[in-house]
């Protein structure tokens, strides 16, 4: 069958094994020095592990791959304790998982194991990947003034998506540069005043695109033909959207130039952190 499953590329990867305590499932091992995956039974191609690799070495792929198997993954992670089966289960409980998350459960009646119900209910996951969690923000307070009248849009050029820039049009000369990730400007209500005003916008998504090389190569073409007066960094605080820094400092020092990075990080809750 055909299925999402994770790819590691083990050029990239450093052995950090920083991915391993973020896949509760034990899909992956350091093996000669490299992260590798044991098994395709073990990995459910959520990606709880592609925010926690500092090489941006783990990405998503669709391939004919073994189907995913929870009875197996439990097995396997029934061996580790309680807290890993509650991230376990937290984690496919974040994702909408039910079918798999009842074949958990059903596992820990059928060995009579304790589930862990309290840790299951827990807002803050600890399966690693934040960035997929649910939350309900319409309680928080609002702070805009409706009475204003409309915000003028501040964005200056066209396109503004990564893949669709060219690198060498002749907004970008002497301009100070936005790189902000894509839930940014949705997130951040006030994004146009504070960050976009007289600047130029480059965007995209560290964790959903699968182009880190190709980012990396067009910013650093950017950097290289233009004098970028200065860099405006802008992240979510989710683990997997601080590979934004990493593109854009490896396309810095790639382009051979002197950059100024200014970097801000948005919270879930739209505020400035």
């Amino acid at each position: 069958m055909k299925r999402d499953i994770i790819k590691i590329d083990e050029k990239k990867c450093n052995g950090c094994a920083q991915c391993i305590p973020n896949c509760p499932e034990g899909a992956i091992q350091i093996i000669e020095g490299k992260a590798r995956l044991i098994s395709d039974l073990f990995c459910d191609g959520l990606g709880a592990c592609i925010g926690y690799c500092p090489q941006d070495a783990i990405t998503i792929e669709q391939r004919e791959s073994q189907p995913y198997d929870e009875r197996l993954v439990m097995a396997n992670i029934v061996k580790s304790g309680p807290a890993v089966t509650a991230a376990h289960l937290k984690h496919l409980k974040d994702h909408g998982q039910t079918e798999f998350l009842n074949q958990a459960l059903a596992y820990l009646k059928e060995k009579k194991i304790e589930i862990p119900k309290e840790d299951i209910m827990k807002e803050q996951s600890p399966c690693g990947c934040p960035g997929s969690q649910t939350k309900d923000l319409r309680d928080r307070k609002k702070t805009t003034d409706e009475s204003s009248g409309p915000v003028a849009s501040e964005l200056n050029q066209w396109p503004i998506q990564l893949h669709l820039i060219n690198p060498q049009a002749p907004y970008f000369k002497n301009a100070e540069l936005v790189v902000a990730a894509d839930c940014v400007p949705f997130a951040y209500g006030d994004f146009h005043r504070r960050f976009l005003k007289g600047k130029m916008l480059v965007i995209f998504c560290p964790k959903l695109d699968d182009s880190a090389d190709v980012y990396t190569a067009k910013l650093s073409e950017l950097f290289k033909h233009n004098d970028i007066k200065s860099v405006t960094l802008v992240h979510m605080e989710v683990p997997c959207c601080f590979g934004v820094e990493r593109v854009v400092t490896e396309a810095i020092k790639q382009s051979g130039k002197n950059v100024i990075i200014k970097e801000y990080t948005v919270s879930l809750q739209g505020e400035i952190l």
